[in-house]
């Protein structure tokens, strides 16, 4: 897909602030700091729209891009790492559990890995938690230029059978530096709308 406008909505914290649209959403789920940010940014091909950190734990809210006036990125708070005290990091899971679970225009969550590492435990029950709520999901194995080209499987066969990967969903190898799998994302993303 090409895209021609892409701008930040909003950064919402709870359902009264959500975009009151009926455009298709996906959520970008991942740890922190795993490059959901660089994900959007080059899904969009802007050098900079969602802000990029190299400090984990950056995003705290729900950040609503609209995509060329026909669909939603919501990029959600990482998960895992970040410094922030246990009261916030649990009102992070309510608000992102708020979210997932209430959205009807929600199509399906982008959960974003690291394809160089197993799947962390946090990354397993985000996975479980999507499929709980029989909400779709695509995996986004990301960081894929950091790999050689000959490693790409065995490293997706550690991911799948860490996340106890359903085979009728859709995995794509991405690389944020490079472009590579963005035609693919998209594609998957499509098949949602």
């Amino acid at each position: 897909m090409k895209v021609t406008t892409a701008e930040i909505v909003i950064s919402a914290v709870k359902p009264e602030q959500y975009p009151d649209t009926e455009l298709p959403e996906f959520a970008l789920a991942g740890r922190s700091n795993v490059g959901k940010s660089s994900f959007i940014n080059k899904m969009i091909a802007r050098k900079a729209l969602a802000r990029t950190s190299s400090k984990p734990g950056k995003t705290q809210t729900l950040n609503f891009y609209l995509i060329n006036e026909i669909l939603h990125f919501v990029d959600v708070p990482g998960y895992g790492y970040a410094k922030v005290s246990k009261t916030e990091r649990a009102a992070w899971g309510k608000m992102i559990e708020t979210y997932l679970t209430r959205r009807d225009q929600l199509r399906a969550v982008v959960q974003i890995v690291d394809l160089r590492h197993a799947p962390s435990n946090d990354d397993v029950m985000m996975y479980e938690f999507v499929k709980h709520h029989n909400i779709p999901v695509i995996i986004i194995a990301t960081k894929a230029d950091k790999i050689p080209k000959g490693k790409w499987e065995k490293h997706l066969k550690v991911v799948k059978e860490t996340l106890n990967f359903d085979p009728t969903d859709q995995i794509v190898v991405f690389s944020s530096e490079t472009g590579l799998g963005k035609d693919k994302a998209w594609a998957a993303l499509k098949s949602f709308m």
